[in-house]
């Protein structure tokens, strides 16, 4: 039986204790409600034994959309048999994201041309900045644009009114592209599963200012970036994406900081695509992504 092409497609996200039946029961039931399954992903973690599973699906009669609340009351009481954490949206969902940014603009400048270009799945609804340097850039694009200076004296408010922007956005999710700020514990926690950070994969070694030359320095053979979600432990969120390339003796400092800013940008533009397309989700320290 073929999917009517007027449907609309769903993604259903879950997690629980992993137990027996969970697939048995959620794929029953989108089979017996005329579901039709487009791709399917799941995985048990032996070791902390939760299961998480992503399920693409539309339905395979008309009369699907009419009887949308049924199914939904159904997959509800499996969820509470299987004591689950769950959700259901249709595919085309667009989550909101607001990017915060400091001086450097490659990793913002990448998000916003994937976003204007229809190629990154969000709906960018502002950029907030410690400095004024990357407004016209922002706002030729025709994202509103908030600067936030900030000192160690104003933190606290300069936070407060990052996050008054984030809610009164309806922001889902805050990108930090290259925001050369350390949130607070309190903002991290207000923020958690919720916030995407990227930096340079040297970390823990080299630390600190100009990291590439010191990288450059000893001699380094490999550079990348890790994006990852923010916890109040400073760079050691749960992983979404990482990416590296091989360099040799060759390369400069200036070698490796145009290679590193080329592997940031893509690489935060995996975790962001990735997360708002409902493949990321979070297990304790770790991250389960589902490419």
């Amino acid at each position: 039986m073929s999917v009517p092409s007027t449907l609309v497609p769903y993604i259903l996200t879950l997690s629980c204790e992993d137990q027996v039946g969970i697939v048995a029961a959620v794929s029953g039931h989108l089979a017996q409600a005329g579901g039709f399954i487009l791709d399917s992903q799941q995985y048990a973690d032996l070791e902390t034994r939760r299961f998480f599973m992503r399920v693409e699906f539309a339905g395979t009669h008309d009369r699907f959309a009419d009887r949308f609340a049924e199914f939904r009351a159904g997959l509800a009481a499996i969820a509470e048999r299987f004591v689950m954490d769950w959700d259901l949206l249709p595919a085309a969902h667009k989550p909101r994201l607001l990017i915060a940014a400091s001086k450097g603009s490659h990793c913002l400048n990448d998000l916003l041309h994937r976003w204007q270009t229809g190629n990154l799945p969000v709906e960018v609804v502002g950029v907030v900045s410690n400095h004024p340097d990357l407004r016209a850039l922002t706002e030729w694009h025709g994202v509103p644009y908030h600067h936030l200076p900030v000192t160690a004296e104003t933190k606290a408010d300069q936070e407060a009114k990052l996050l008054a922007v984030f809610q009164e956005t309806g922001a889902d999710y805050l990108a930090l592209a290259r925001y050369m700020q350390v949130l607070s514990s309190e903002l991290t926690e207000q923020l958690s599963g919720r916030c995407i950070n990227i930096h340079h994969s040297f970390l823990p070694s080299f630390k600190g200012a100009r990291p590439y030359r010191r990288a450059h320095e000893r001699g380094v053979k490999l550079i990348g970036a890790t994006a990852h979600f923010v916890t109040s432990d400073l760079d050691e969120g749960p992983i979404i994406e990482q990416d590296v390339e091989r360099v040799d003796h060759r390369a400069t400092e200036e070698d490796l900081v145009r290679i590193g800013r080329d592997i940031e940008a893509r690489v935060l533009a995996r975790a962001v695509r990735w997360t708002a397309e409902r493949r990321v989700f979070l297990n304790g320290v770790r991250a389960i992504v589902f490419r």
